[in-house]
Order: structure tokens, then C-alpha cells, then sequence
């Protein structure tokens, strides 16, 4: 029974092992991950620090690791579904403010697609392997999702944005109040692009703001961006 249970366990090393070269090295994202360490430990005896420890991160909903003090941004963005997959951590290191636009991560992100697959495919190593990989959630690895750079370099009009912008007045408060639903207004044109980018795509899991981002094209997002940005 012992020799079994051995065999099971080591079965189960080298079905992770596998796994995490299907997203990438392991090995050279744990070079990568050395810049996380001020905030972030994982493995063995890990604790949190300025940020949460990293075990267990896949397949975890985003601020439900207890103990830890959350921003308000991360828990609203964790009851509103957001689950920790490949694809979104992804997103997330790519640059967290596309998935989370007040996140407390001071961090401009990981630009290379490869180091990203490489630092995942290490922290990978730290969470339960579901039993169909690499096909199933929360390791199914999606199309790349990265923004176009002409789509941050449009020129929004903000008199169309101000004609837009009736349906997001109806939650957000144009004064810049956040009382349950976070302000929009006088944000920077970047983030509001990336987040609204992120609804489209489904990254950020918010049905309702999945619909409504659905339905603009490019330079409507643009317009909405360039309205609210200087919204008094």
C-alpha cells in the first residue's frame, strides 16, 4: 500500500512537471519570479507579505485567500467572478490594470509574452493539477489577447463621448462618487481603454459590463475614454 501510494505521488510530480512545460520553463520563471519576491513568497512554509503568498493561485476566485487585506478593487473584482486561469493571470502580469484598474500591486507588468509563460508555467508548479490538463480550466490556455497599440493610439472625440455616455451614467456617478460601484471619471485614457477592452474580450468576468462593452466599437470606446477623462 505504501509502495502505491509512492507511485501515485510521483505519478502525480510528473504530471506536473509536464503540465508547466506546456506553458512554458518552469525553471526560467523562477529566475522571473525573483523580482516578485519583495511581495510575494511560494513554496513551502510561504507567507504573505506586501502581497498574498502564491500557493494554490490557480483556480482560486481573486481575493479569497483569507487573512489577507485586499484592496477594495481586488474583492470587488473577486465577487464579481474573476477566477485566476492562465489566461487571466496572464492578463493580469501582462499589466494589472487591465484587470483590475486600482489594484495596490505597485508593478508596471511583464511585456514578453515568453517571460509571462515562463513565470506561470513556474507558479503553476504550486497549485492542485485538475484532473484533465492541460485542456480544462483553470489551465486552458486561450488565443493571445494582447491590446492592439493602434487601438490605445486612437483619438477619441469627447463631444461623441458625452452622446455615449447616457447608458454608463445610469450606474457611475458623474460627480466621481463610488459608493458600491467604482468612479469612472477623470480616469486616465489608457486604463479606461484597457479595462473596457478587457469587458469586451471577457477577461474582466462583469456580465453586465460584458454586455455593455460588447456592444462599442473602437472608437466609441475611444469617445467614452476621452468624455470621462476630463469629466468635471
Amino acid at each position: 500500500m505504501s509502495r502505491l501510494l509512492t507511485l501515485i505521488l510521483a505519478a502525480n510530480v510528473v504530471a506536473g512537471i509536464s503540465f508547466a512545460e506546456e506553458i512554458g520553463d518552469a525553471e526560467a520563471g523562477k529566475k522571473i519570479f525573483s523580482s516578485c519576491k519583495g511581495c510575494h513568497q511560494i513554496g513551502a512554509g510561504a507567507k504573505d507579505r506586501i502581497g498574498p503568498h502564491l500557493n494554490g493561485i490557480f483556480g482560486r476566485r481573486a481575493a479569497a485567500h483569507d487573512g489577507f487585506a485586499y484592496s477594495n478593487s481586488m474583492q470587488r473584482a473577486g465577487n464579481d467572478g474573476l477566477i485566476w486561469t492562465v489566461e487571466t493571470l496572464d492578463a493580469y502580469v501582462e499589466n494589472p490594470r487591465a484587470l483590475v484598474s486600482k489594484t495596490r500591486m505597485s508593478f508596471r507588468g511583464v511585456k514578453d509574452a515568453a517571460d509571462r509563460a515562463n513565470l506561470l508555467a513556474y507558479l503553476r508548479g504550486f497549485s492542485a493539477n485538475p484532473s484533465n490538463l492541460p485542456e480544462a480550466e483553470p489551465t486552458a490556455r486561450a488565443t493571445d489577447h494582447d491590446l492592439d497599440p493602434e487601438i490605445l493610439a486612437l483619438k477619441g472625440d469627447p463631444e461623441y463621448g458625452e452622446y455615449l455616455s447616457s447608458e454608463c451614467l445610469t450606474c457611475h456617478q458623474s460627480d466621481g462618487s463610488a459608493e458600491g460601484i467604482p468612479s469612472i471619471t477623470r480616469w486616465p485614457v489608457e486604463d479606461f481603454v484597457v479595462a473596457m477592452h478587457a469587458y469586451k474580450r471577457k477577461l474582466r468576468p462583469h456580465p453586465v459590463m460584458q454586455m455593455m462593452a460588447g456592444r462599442l466599437n473602437d472608437d466609441e470606446i475611444a469617445a467614452l475614454a476621452a468624455y470621462f477623462k476630463d469629466l468635471d
